[in-house]
């Protein structure tokens, strides 16, 4: 078995207590008016944290769906700035910066998936070492392209890991509506490839299953699906309210497995963790995505830029339409 040290537990709690503090210092400003739609992250920090830290960022790639980024620092500021840009509907949000190996978010579900397989194939085709990692929730396993994805990763070997953060409820949709399967890691069984559920509160058993399936993925076996088991302890979206079908005892239990809480207790208790550090990781976290908002909301947009990286190069008719764009914003000026 392989665990974080010490030090890497210590490093995830800072990124676990950083994203939560943005998702929430984000909520506020979404109901300001200043971005768009956005997926609170609580309770689901432990998985994507000790997912990232099983990674490689030199080398690997992470494909999010709406909830991950924010816990994503192992792979450098810029994809906290990537996500403010999308939130805030500028088409620089879609733009991937180099080096960062994060795909930008979306929210249509599973969507994803085939594109996460795709860059696998396509880095064992180049004979790249890395691996990719896709995150998706319970409610997109209900999707064709989950299976369609996970079908052709068996049959290619390809080096992804497909991680399921099985938070209970597909928006309002209980996990008893959502399959009637033993699990989600039992629907790789259809695919010939490992399935693995974990406890998605618990750093060590992320980290252990995710590093372990990216050796095998590393060694050219392929595919492994694992499923992170935890609670959603807020809303979907800030556009839903969770009072309406979440019944209020589930809720308070979960909250007593908290997986800050959690990992912050054991910290505390082995003398690396404490007040003092908690405020300092707080303190910090705002002032980055504070900064990180103030770019994104500063930063010039050309008239054409919606029209940017649709493609890799315009093809005649987008020309065209980007001839026409221009030209009728030259002509209101």
């Amino acid at each position: 078995m392989t665990r974080p040290s010490d030090g890497q537990r210590r490093q995830m709690l800072v990124d676990m207590v950083s994203a939560r503090t943005q998702s929430q210092r984000m909520w506020n400003l979404q109901r300001q008016g200043q971005i768009g739609t956005v997926a609170p992250i609580d309770g689901h920090e432990a998985t994507i944290v000790a997912a990232a830290h099983a990674l490689d960022p030199a080398h690997d790639w992470v494909v999010p769906q709406y909830r991950e980024p924010l816990a994503l620092r192992r792979y450098g500021p810029e994809v906290l700035e990537q996500f403010l840009l999308y939130n805030i509907g500028h088409p620089a949000g879609g733009h991937i910066p180099a080096p960062i190996r994060v795909l930008p978010n979306q929210i249509s579900l599973a969507t994803q998936l085939p594109h996460a397989v795709g860059l696998a194939w396509g880095m064992t085709l180049q004979d790249d070492p890395g691996v990719v990692l896709a995150f998706f929730g319970d409610g997109s396993s209900s999707q064709g392209d989950f299976y369609e994805a996970g079908n052709l990763a068996g049959v290619l070997k390809a080096p992804v890991i497909f991680l399921c953060v099985n938070n209970q409820w597909a928006i309002s949709t209980p996990v008893h509506l959502q399959t009637a399967a033993e699990s989600f890691a039992a629907k790789a069984a259809a695919f010939g490839i490992p399935g693995v559920k974990v406890d998605g509160n618990d750093v060590d058993a992320v980290y252990e299953a995710v590093h372990g399936a990216r050796e095998r993925a590393r060694s050219g076996l392929g595919a492994t699906l694992i499923e992170a088991a935890l609670y959603r302890l807020g809303a979907h979206t800030t556009a839903d309210d969770p009072t309406r079908y979440v019944p209020a005892e589930d809720l308070a239990a979960a909250r007593r497995n908290d997986p800050i809480a959690i990992l912050r207790s054991r910290l505390e208790a082995e003398g690396l963790w404490d007040a003092a550090t908690q405020s300092e990781v707080e303190s910090a976290a705002l002032t980055a995505v504070d900064a990180a908002h103030e770019r994104a909301r500063t930063m010039p947009l050309a008239p054409d830029a919606l029209l940017d990286h649709c493609v890799s190069e315009d093809s005649p008719r987008l020309a065209r339409q980007r001839l026409a764009l221009l030209a009728e914003v030259e002509g209101t000026r």
